[in-house]
């Protein structure tokens, strides 16, 4: 990766022609493994990969599982860029529809509703597959790196191979 940004933009979902449908469909996929060990470092990357999502035109949901953890990233979001809001809404069931394009689910993304979906629950949806884009993101934590292993296995089961961007490899 060029220069020193740490977290890879969401690319758009053309690929380059000549390539095969499989792998335009994996390079749509991606795992961030953090070097960081904290929840705080998480959101912050998640948070950053929400604004340059959008500001390429995405609709972005997070998916997260409590909503102590929605109310972080609701706080996050606000405050995240001095130079720009990013309008945001929380939603904590399917049946609340978001008005903004940027939303917090407690639910499970619909694919039809959200170009770019970054993972931050336990849960992987059972759709994964028909996500444009989706980014799973694992601070360096035992337990949250083994159930980010499990949504890796599982995008695998589901012909899925996810670009993996290994931040604790960078020196």
């Amino acid at each position: 990766m060029p220069g020193n940004n740490p977290v890879p933009s969401p690319e758009p979902g053309s690929a380059a022609a000549g390539s095969s449908g499989q792998e335009d469909r994996n390079q749509r996929y991606w795992f961030h493994i953090l070097a960081q060990n904290t929840p705080a470092a998480r959101n912050l990357h998640a948070a950053k990969l929400v604004e340059k999502a959008w500001q390429q035109g995405d609709r972005v949901c997070i998916v997260c599982d409590t909503a102590r953890h929605a109310e972080e990233l609701d706080d996050l979001l606000w405050d995240f860029s001095p130079d720009a809001f990013i309008p945001h809404s929380v939603v904590p069931d399917s049946a609340t529809t978001c008005s903004d394009p940027v939303g917090i689910l407690l639910c499970p993304p619909a694919p039809e509703d959200w170009d770019t979906v970054i993972i931050l629950s336990a849960t992987l949806p059972a759709d994964a597959d028909r996500f444009k884009r989706l980014a799973l993101v694992a601070h360096n934590d035992p337990n949250v790196l083994n159930q980010a292993r499990s949504h890796f296995k599982q995008l695998r089961t589901l012909g899925i191979e996810p670009r993996v961007h290994d931040l604790r490899k960078r020196g």
